[in-house]
């Protein structure tokens, strides 16, 4: 009797301890289904970390395609994907301040990189496969795109004194801005002669991207009414293929010197004269020139085509650049911080020969800007204002110009007649 019933015991317990492993293996399978997520599960939820960190940026200025990704990648990774994109592009051929998307994991590896290439294109660098997510490939692709005639009217007032502040307040971008002012440049000096009250309408290509970015395309026709005059500029092209800004009778809106070597923005500070208190001398001496206030870095261009006489560090005046003109003109560009061209090389109206700094005798940022004729410097600003008007087109090509202008004319009216 006591041995069968320690051997019923003994059974009993085996299956007391099976019940207990049984329940211990389904019981949490059932609460899981049953029970709403408990706390400690939603606040592990929180503290999850992405395995992929995304960096967004633009190119910096005078750096290079492996600077780029060594920045943010293994040395061995950089090179890599270096080498992978030059299979697709020229790396040398990187653009400054040009937007890049650039993901990668924890550990250092390139998962995606995105970089715009030119207004139609972008790079994308991204595993080859799936199965092979640290072997990358790179394409260029263009952007899917949509183009469409767009009319943008402005005013310059108290709220918006530039064309900058113009064009925005108008829903559109700089670049925009930078193309209405080339058109104008040889008739307005946007540094100094947008007055309240004026105002502009353009009509021009605008390029919208899949990316929701936007692009302009050619401007056809603008308007800019400024300081009580009606300038008008309708696009054609020549027979030799360039295209042209020309007034309504035909003769071009091109002059012999570009109004100012800024794009615009800039005020002018210290105008031509020939007995101004230096800033820093804090005596009296002529000031041959004119100063416009201007950031560290705006591009300065030529006023006209010609040929570099000068470059280089010229004592008071720090690092300048000397242009010499036709008819005896020569244009000095003073205090910049670096200089783009080299002595002899020949340069076309609106070319980058340099850029704004404070170098030499300087109180702060600016371009002192001055202009000489036979060897005697003359106030830039009226001399300007003397400039002969542009050549007409050539009377053969009148009524070919004429139907173009009714027809780009005739892209302005919506906005004229919302005045």
């Amino acid at each position: 009797m006591v041995t069968g019933r320690s051997h019923t015991l003994r059974a009993l317990s085996l299956a007391g301890v099976c019940a207990v492993i049984l329940a211990a293996v389904l019981t949490p399978s059932c609460a899981r289904e049953e029970a709403p997520p408990s706390a400690v599960s939603a606040a592990a939820d929180r503290v999850l970390h992405p395995d992929t960190e995304v960096i967004r940026g633009t190119i910096p200025r005078n750096s290079t395609l492996a600077e780029l990704f060594r920045a943010y990648l293994p040395a061995a990774q950089a090179e890599y994907t270096v080498a992978v994109i030059a299979q697709s592009m020229d790396p040398r051929k990187l653009r400054a301040e040009r937007p890049f998307t650039l993901t990668r994991t924890l550990d250092g590896f390139l998962r995606a990189f995105h970089y715009e290439v030119d207004a139609d294109h972008y790079l994308r660098v991204e595993p080859a496969s799936p199965l092979s997510p640290r072997e990358l490939s790179a394409t260029v692709i263009p952007y899917k795109r949509e183009e469409a005639t767009a009319v943008t009217t402005g005013h310059i007032d108290k709220e918006t004194p530039s064309l900058f502040e113009a064009m925005d307040a108008a829903g559109e971008t700089v670049d925009l801005s930078v193309e209405l002012a080339a058109v104008f440049a040889g008739e307005i000096d946007f540094n100094s002669e947008l007055q309240p009250g004026d105002s502009f309408r353009v009509a021009y290509q605008k390029i919208t991207r899949e990316n929701g970015t936007v692009a302009y395309g050619a401007i056809q026709a603008a308007e800019f009414d400024n300081d009580g005059r009606r300038l008008q500029a309708f696009r054609f092209v020549l027979p030799d293929g360039k295209p042209g800004y020309f007034d309504a009778s035909g003769r071009s809106l091109k002059r012999f010197f570009l109004k100012s070597p800024l794009k615009f923005e800039p005020r002018i500070t210290s105008r031509f004269s020939y007995s101004r208190r230096h800033p820093v001398l804090n005596i009296r001496r002529a000031h041959l020139g004119v100063d416009y206030a201007a950031p560290v870095g705006a591009p300065v261009v030529a006023v006209s085509n010609g040929t570099v006489s000068r470059a280089g560090w010229s004592g008071d005046a720090g690092r300048m650049v000397a242009v010499r003109h036709s008819s005896g003109y020569e244009s000095l560009y003073l205090h910049l911080s670096s200089v783009a061209v080299r002595v002899g090389q020949h340069v076309s109206q609106g070319d980058l020969v340099g850029r704004v700094g404070s170098s030499g005798l300087s109180t702060g940022p600016h371009l002192d800007y001055r202009l000489r004729k036979n060897g005697t410097y003359v106030n830039p600003l009226t001399e300007h204002r003397r400039m002969p008007p542009g050549d007409p087109i050539p009377a053969a090509l009148m009524d070919a110009f004429a139907t173009e202008r009714e027809k780009a004319a005739a892209l302005l009216r919506p906005a004229a007649s919302g005045r």
